[in-house]
C-alpha cells in the first residue's frame, strides 16, 4: 500500500491528532484506474460538503487529484483512500481556531469482490446494531464508524455479504458498507439520510442519473415490511458497484433486469 500524509510518504500521524483522539474527520473511499478516480465529481462534492459540514477546510481537487495519482502509481487498478482530519490540537474537544488539517492519501492493489455477487446477487442479513438519530452529522462520512464496526461484528459467514441496519425507530437506514434501495415497478425507493447514515457517490450519481433518463427515485422512511415486499432489493457503494439482494431471511428474490441495466450505465461511469 502507498500512503501519503500531507503529500510526502510516511505511515505516521501525531499521536494528537484529533482524527485519533476524537474521529474528527471525513474521508472518502474509492477506485482508481490508471491513477484516475471513478466517479470523482461526485466523490470530490461530497468530500467538499462533509468536510464544510464539519467546519473543516476542504482540500483543493487538483491537490487531491495529483496525490491520488502518485498513490496509484504503477497499478492498474486500486482501491484508494482520502481522509481529511482536524490535525493535531490541544487536550479537550474545543476546535482549534485555525486548524492545521491533517490529509491522508492511500491506494492498494485491487482485490475487489467475487464476481458472482455482481452477477447473481448476495444474501444479507438483518443487524441488531442499531444506528442512532444524529441530524447534525446524517449523510456525513465521518470518521466515527464504531455502529458499522459493531454491525459487522455480528456475523462472520462468508456467504452473508451485508448486514442491513435499521435506525432507533425501526426504520431501514443503510448496509453496513453501503446504501441501501428497493425497486417498486420501475420506482426507485430509497432512505432517507435526514437523521443517520451515511450519503454514498454511487447513491449521488445514481440521483442524478434517474434524474436524467426520467426515472422515478425516491427519498423516504424505508420499512423493513415494504423492504420485504419490493420487486427487488439492492445495495451500492463505490468499491463494490451495485449488488441485488437475493435471499434476506426466509425472503428471496430472483434477478431483475433492471439492476443489470444500472450496473451496465455504471460500470461506463468514468
Amino acid at each position: 500500500m502507498a500512503m501519503l500524509i500531507n503529500g510526502q510518504s510516511d505511515e505516521r500521524i501525531a499521536a494528537a491528532d484529533r482524527g485519533l483522539a476524537y474521529g474528527d474527520g471525513v474521508f472518502r473511499t474509492l477506485e482508481l484506474r490508471e491513477g484516475k478516480p471513478r466517479l470523482w465529481a461526485w466523490q470530490y462534492a461530497r468530500l467538499c460538503d462533509d468536510a464544510r459540514r464539519l467546519r473543516l477546510p476542504p482540500p483543493e481537487e487538483s491537490l487531491l487529484l495529483a496525490e491520488l495519482a502518485a498513490a496509484g502509481d504503477g497499478l492498474p487498478r486500486a482501491a484508494a483512500k482520502i481522509v481529511l482530519t482536524r490535525g493535531a490540537g490541544a487536550r479537550g474537544y474545543a476546535m482549534p481556531e485555525a486548524p492545521s488539517c491533517t490529509r491522508i492519501v492511500s491506494a492498494a492493489a485491487w482485490n475487489g469482490y467475487p464476481p458472482e455477487r455482481s452477477e447473481q446477487g448476495v444474501t444479507a442479513r438483518w443487524c441488531e446494531t442499531r444506528l442512532a438519530l444524529q441530524p447534525a452529522l446524517a449523510g456525513i462520512k465521518h470518521l466515527n464508524r464504531l455502529e458499522n464496526v459493531l454491525a459487522r461484528s455480528e456475523w462472520q459467514d462468508p456467504a452473508v455479504a451485508e448486514g442491513l441496519m435499521l435506525d432507533m425507530e425501526g426504520w431501514v437506514a443503510e448496509g453496513t458498507m453501503s446504501n441501501v434501495y428497493v425497486l417498486e415497478g420501475e420506482a426507485i425507493v430509497t432512505p432517507r439520510l435526514d437523521r443517520c447514515g451515511v450519503n454514498g457517490a454511487v447513491r449521488d450519481w445514481l440521483t442524478a442519473y434517474c434524474l436524467d433518463i426520467g426515472r422515478s427515485f425516491t427519498e423516504t422512511r424505508l420499512s423493513t415490511s415494504r423492504l420485504i415486499d419490493a420487486d427487488a432489493v439492492f445495495l451500492s457503494n463505490s468499491l463494490m458497484g451495485i449488488w441485488q439482494i437475493t435471499r434476506l431471511g426466509e425472503r428471496s428474490w430472483t434477478p431483475h433486469p433492471l439492476l443489470s441495466a444500472l450496473q451496465h450505465s455504471l460500470s461506463l461511469q468514468a
